[in-house]
């Protein structure tokens, strides 16, 4: 009963979400994106200077990434559609992790009611998902140059987790040193250090392509921001509400009883 009930709230406020967050990208990030696409045969690739053992396995692996990328949804309703149907299953993991952490704030006896609570825990999935990782890695736009990919999955990886346990760390803890704790851990991966190229992301576009795009992915960076913003702050408000309806109801008659969760205020 409570797996159903969390399945079809978080499908609800997928769905809600979902909708926000479309509107949204439709007007901030896909105008960026599609005007950034027109300069993408513009780009000057660089010269061959391997050795032809390498040449040949360059070959395949272009090979690969053509046959990968064959297929694409076509502009206009088609691509708004798949992109609708993304963003419903992000929200909707989302909004279980959103639930989860609020069960467990609940169970730790939160003086905080439903909604607020759900800010807080949407303020805290932005700093993880979004703002720290994004402080080293920016968004980019189609047609820049980027390093390894592995390389740049694995420290946002890195960057998401050590935000997520210095605010564990911080709401979980009572020392005084939990601050120090999650300052270290927000540290770690600028210790690391982010994967970067050395070479100019956009040195394959010449003059007027090259400034345009540059202008572009500034203006792409404060997109996804504000994106990232909206997404949250729905999700905070949207979690908050259905958790309050349906979610904290079934809790509280299944645990309350036992002792295991406080009473509603």
């Amino acid at each position: 009963m409570i797996f159903q009930r969390l399945i079809w709230a978080g499908l609800a406020v997928a769905l809600a979400v979902g909708i926000v967050q479309t509107g949204v990208q439709h007007l901030q990030a896909v105008p960026i994106i599609l005007a950034a696409e027109a300069y993408e045969d513009q780009k000057i690739e660089a010269p061959a200077t391997t050795a032809p053992a390498d040449a040949h396995a360059g070959h395949e692996g272009h090979a690969m990434a053509e046959e990968a990328e064959a297929w694409a949804p076509a502009d206009g309703f088609e691509r708004t559609a798949w992109t609708f149907a993304a963003n419903v299953l992000h929200a909707f993991s989302m909004a279980l992790l959103v639930f989860a952490v609020m069960g467990v704030a609940l169970w730790r006896g939160t003086t905080l009611r439903a909604l607020p609570l759900a800010l807080v825990t949407a303020a805290a999935g932005w700093l993880v998902f979004h703002f720290w990782p994004s402080i080293g890695l920016h968004a980019e736009i189609p047609g820049m140059d980027a390093a390894r990919l592995g390389s740049r999955q694995g420290w946002w990886t890195l960057a998401a987790v050590s935000a997520a346990l210095a605010c564990a760390s911080v709401a979980g803890f009572k020392s005084p040193l939990r601050w120090l704790l999650a300052a270290a851990l927000l540290a770690l991966p600028y210790v690391v250090g982010a994967p970067h190229i050395t070479a100019d992301p956009l040195a394959g576009f010449q003059g007027e392509a090259q400034a345009a795009l540059r202008d572009l992915g500034s203006q792409f960076v404060w997109a996804t921001t504000w994106i990232s913003l909206t997404f949250w702050l729905c999700m905070g408000v949207a979690a908050g509400l259905a958790f309050q309806r349906w979610v904290q109801p079934i809790l509280r008659a299944t645990f309350g009883e036992a002792g295991k969760l406080p009473q509603a205020a």
